[in-house]
């Protein structure tokens, strides 16, 4: 007689042996994640408790996940404003659930657009391509693992996200996720309370739980769209028109106090998208009105709070142009330079082996580390997004609730926040791209 006895809730003996089997490997992950974070990000080596409580971690995400997917979905959109290194927490976390909804057949990829599979198809092949000119094979093979998890994740969540329930799901946690994230950061930087060195930036800029504010302000922003859609026509976040307002608020003085001017930029480009869309819907002239109102209202507020917290003169002199801005602009120059010479790139994450400076743009990124190919595949990717999302909006076509308006707006700040910064590895900039894709499949529209 076998020694594996049944689980009391009918769990067969082959069942319950392959569970066993895949929570030790869980175990394993757990211990292996903690090293590679270690040796990615010039950590202290882990200690032994630290490592034993990153594979219980993961053993406890993958019980979640088998049991109750949502669940593990929901904690890994809540952890997408912490990415102080990567591989990030929040990629332990769905890493688990897209391998656990696999392997239990829960979502079938079928519903992707075909142009874009195939545009992200072929920018990973040309990813492996490039990598034959990588000075440092380990870092290209890492960084291209990132670019390839992400894309995986962005396809895998264009297929899970198919009810209202799915969707609410996903922006509920992450403007909430945002929130929490926000409301130390801003108290860490004007009141001061324990840790406030590590969520902000050398004291005078928000960062939150990321390691650049250029990254905290943007991540908001997407978050800051779909509450200001909700204030207008409440029903994803919260249906208190006053809750998304205050929430709005809340995350809108995170991308001012982050100084990012990328991000500002970000944000002013998504708020005249969103406005444009409700203007020319047909009897949008009242939601426009009440939109104009409240960002006027939350600019107001915004300016007030500059003022009483004494920051209005570094937010000046953070609008202006700065020495190190040539140097940024030197980098970009020299991803064209890289290119003429390299027609398929130098690989993925080679960038800073040829400069000093980071490339501060997703388009010179690409271009110097893919090629010319390389470079044009993503942003063909990028404009078939972009697209889809004007498609979605002029349509009136939703996902699952939440509003077109807001997901173009959204993406529409996010390719010109690109031009500045390397967006590439930004989780939310694939979370807004999936659910845009998921808007351009649906038959019904609303």
């Amino acid at each position: 007689m076998s020694s594996w006895p049944q689980a009391r809730w009918g769990i067969g003996t082959e069942k319950a042996r392959a569970y066993a089997i895949t929570i030790v490997l869980a175990a394993v992950a757990g211990i292996v994640f903690a090293e590679v974070a270690h040796a990615l990000n010039d950590f202290e080596q882990p200690t032994i408790g630290l490592t034993v409580a990153g594979g219980a971690a993961v053993v406890a995400v993958l019980w979640v996940a088998l049991v109750r997917l949502d669940w593990a979905v929901a904690l890994g959109v809540l952890l997408l404003g912490v990415v102080r290194f990567e591989p990030a927490p929040t990629d332990a976390v769905l890493g688990i659930a897209v391998a656990v909804a696999i392997v239990t057949s829960r979502v079938v990829l079928q519903h992707v657009p075909p142009v874009i599979f195939a545009l992200a198809g072929a920018y990973l092949v040309l990813n492996i391509i490039s990598t034959v000119e990588a000075v440092d094979p380990m870092r290209a093979l890492v960084f291209f693992s990132i670019t390839a998890y992400l894309l995986a994740l962005a396809v895998w969540l264009t297929n899970y996200v198919r009810s209202e329930g799915t969707a609410k799901l996903i922006a509920r946690c992450y403007v909430w996720g945002a929130a929490i994230v926000t409301i130390p950061t801003l108290a860490a930087l004007f009141v001061g309370v324990p840790g406030s060195e590590f969520l902000t930036y050398v004291g005078t800029r928000a960062q939150g739980l990321f390691k650049d504010p250029n990254v905290y302000g943007p991540f908001l922003v997407p978050a800051i769209l779909i509450l200001l859609e909700d204030v207008i026509h409440p029903r994803v976040v919260t249906r208190r028109r006053f809750v998304a307002a205050i929430l709005a608020l809340l995350l809108t003085c995170g991308v001012v106090f982050a100084y990012s001017r990328a991000g500002w930029l970000n944000l002013a480009l998504g708020v005249l998208t969103m406005l444009a869309v409700l203007t020319f819907r047909r009897g949008g002239g009242g939601r426009a009105l009440a939109f104009l109102a409240a960002i006027l209202i939350g600019v107001g507020a915004a300016t007030t709070v500059l003022i009483v917290s004494g920051s209005s003169n570094f937010f000046e002199e953070r609008a202006r142009l700065h020495e190190y801005d040539a140097d940024r602009f030197g980098a970009q120059a020299s991803g064209l330079e890289i290119a003429s010479s390299h027609p398929f790139g130098i690989g993925p994450g080679q960038f800073e082996h040829f400069s000093e400076t980071a490339t501060h743009s997703l388009y010179v990124r690409t271009l110097a580390e893919q090629g010319v190919l390389g470079a044009a595949t993503m942003i063909a990717l990028m404009f078939a997004t972009l697209v889809l999302a004007a498609r979605n909006a002029i349509q009136g076509r939703s996902t699952y609730g939440i509003g077109s308006a807001a997901l173009l707006a959204a993406w529409v700040g996010i390719l010109a926040n690109s031009a500045f910064v390397d967006t590439l590895h930004w989780r939310h900039l694939w979370l807004v791209a999936a659910l845009i894709w998921v808007g351009a499949t649906r038959r019904v529209l609303n």
